[in-house]
């Protein structure tokens, strides 16, 4: 094994699971909502958009693929890697794949979220799953050292695959991109969540701006005539808890009665199409799209395109090479700066300034 992987033992894709099968679904969304009390009742009714796909969700076979092709780009460096896959709320769980990465010989995990972006949700609950399933694992999690990938949002690869997206997706429109509107899209969360994203540096709002600007100025150098939002999809909880604004089909709809004939749908906010993907957006959006008439084409999200398993590669290299204590490039655009390998205390809490001392791992448990 060449030695510019060292001192990692093996990577992990650590995802949010999803239902395989009907039966599978109010099981797996009593996981997601474990603590809070919800009723089956309410369950069997946020699973009808499972149902609607037979019960299955994408995800799944959207992640072996995504460990596959990077499996398979690490061989094609020659490089040899194993590369594991888990999931917080389903099979297969991350206390079992790291008992099993144990029982092989792994002792130091690298691991990569399959989120891009930096907030409770996206990072800090993965931080704290990680650190109850190496508790959970006794004296074998002791045994066991996991660092995370950091947020990659602005990793050129990943702006570059979700431009690429965006252009093909152009195509589908009447006269192409020129003239189109570009609605990015992302997971709305709390406001309270957005404010405590913000306490150690730029928000979850303020990431998804930065690719929106890096994505519309490359486009318009290129000489589409475009405008651009972002918006939001698949809020969840009481209606009167304040979410991130405007939901997406809310806001298509202020974009036709503001005179735009033609729109992209770019979900910039999620690497796979899984169900906030083809519910929310194809489903749903693609329908109120229709409805007032709009010429609409949603990009695919980055999956495995080429370039954005060739930035992961590359992301895993350059941390192996820094806990190596050498200074490999840092690979950046737009204007925020990379965000730390370590989350910095107080970083990306549920609620701005409330300490629960839940233990996290890659920061400081606060």
């Amino acid at each position: 094994m060449k030695r510019e992987i060292s001192p990692y033992d093996a990577l992990l894709v650590c995802s949010f699971g999803g239902p395989n099968a009907a039966e599978d679904v109010v099981p797996f969304l009593r996981n997601v909502v474990r603590g809070k009390g919800v009723p089956d009742e309410r369950l069997e009714e946020v699973g009808e958009h499972y149902y609607s796909f037979g019960g299955k969700s994408p995800i799944n076979e959207q992640n072996i693929a995504l460990r596959q092709a990077l499996a398979d780009e690490f061989t094609r460096r020659g490089i040899r890697f194993p590369v594991l896959w888990s999931n917080r709320n389903w099979h297969p769980y991350t206390v079992d794949t790291l008992r099993d990465a144990h029982a092989f010989g792994a002792r130091r995990i690298l691991v990569v979220l399959t989120s891009a972006y930096a907030s409770y949700s996206s990072t800090r609950q993965y931080r704290e799953h990680l650190a109850a399933s190496l508790d959970s694992l006794g004296t074998t999690g002791t045994d066991l050292t996991l660092d995370i990938v950091r947020p990659f949002f602005n990793d050129p690869s990943f702006i570059a695959a979700n431009t690429d997206a965006i252009r093909a997706a152009g195509q589908h429109l009447t006269d192409g991109l020129h003239g189109a509107h570009i609605a990015y899209i992302t997971h709305s969360i709390p406001t309270t969540m957005q404010k405590a994203s913000e306490a150690t540096g730029p928000g979850y709002r303020e990431q998804h701006e930065d690719v929106r600007a890096v994505i519309d100025a490359t486009l318009r150098d290129e000489g589409f005539d475009v405008t651009s939002s972002l918006s939001y999809c698949s809020r969840s909880g009481s209606p009167s808890t304040p979410w991130l604004e405007p939901d997406i089909n809310d806001h298509l709809a202020d974009l036709a009665n503001a005179g735009h004939k033609k729109v992209v749908l770019a979900p910039i906010g999620f690497i796979s199409d899984h169900m906030e993907v083809v519910w929310d957006l194809d489903t749903e959006a693609g329908e109120t799209a229709r409805n007032l008439g709009l010429d609409v084409a949603r990009s695919a999200t980055v999956g495995v395109a080429e370039k954005f398993v060739r930035g992961l590669v590359d992301l895993v290299l350059e941390r192996a090479a820094r806990e190596r204590g050498e200074s490999p490039k840092v690979g950046v655009t737009g204007g925020l700066g990379p965000f730390p390998d370590e989350a910095p205390p107080g970083s990306h809490r549920m609620r701005f300034g409330e300490v629960t001392g839940i233990p996290v791992i890659a920061g400081t448990c606060d």
